[in-house]
């Protein structure tokens, strides 16, 4: 393949998503306090590969494969412990959550613009809070008094889920806004 035929599109937006990715595995990877273990770019990843990647799989894809490859780093690794397997015990329903917030940036996310994108990066919270949490106490398939797990697991996350928003408005603000001014500056990265 000639370096004539790479779609600087779609180069670009796969440059994204794996700084996106090296700014997980920072996060995960740092000592001390810093704000990359308070916040990741993890929720801005699936709203902004849902956003910007046409046609049909690629919107899922590449944010997908993204979480798959530094979840792979860091289940080998720091959270060698949690490994159930290839990942960790519950990894389905996070992909799940992660494939829905793609497609909630594909579908609210048609026009790049600060309202869509604070609008995008509330839903993907819920989703993210509601399907991941939700999932995490079924499979640990407590059958005895399940809704007061579910709500005590929904109300102890909120705190974890308020960072969740926050590093999706902070990273997300900075990948849409970037691609923006170099789609501005760059006609050939704009949607033809």
């Amino acid at each position: 393949m000639s370096i004539q035929k790479i779609n600087p599109r779609f180069a670009v937006l796969v440059l994204f998503m794996v700084a996106a990715a090296a700014l997980r595995l920072a996060s995960t990877f740092s000592t001390g306090w810093s704000p990359l273990e308070v916040l990741t770019p993890i929720g801005a990843m699936a709203l902004f590969g849902g956003a910007h990647f046409g046609g049909n799989w690629k919107p899922f894809a590449f944010p997908l494969l993204t979480l798959f490859i530094s979840d792979l780093v860091l289940s080998f690794t720091i959270h060698s412990n949690y490994r159930s397997g290839l990942l960790y015990q519950g990894w389905i329903w996070t992909y799940g959550a992660f494939a829905l917030m793609a497609v909630a940036g594909k579908l609210i996310i048609k026009t790049v613009n600060i309202k869509n994108f604070l609008a995008g990066a509330i839903v993907i919270t819920v989703i993210h809070w509601l399907v991941s949490d939700i999932g995490g106490c079924l499979v640990q398939n407590d059958s005895a008094g399940m809704l007061t797990v579910y709500l005590q697991r929904l109300v102890s996350a909120i705190p974890y889920e308020w960072k969740f928003l926050l590093g999706t408005l902070i990273f997300g603000g900075i990948m849409f806004g970037a691609f923006e001014w170099m789609g501005r500056r760059y006609p050939q990265l704009r949607l033809a």
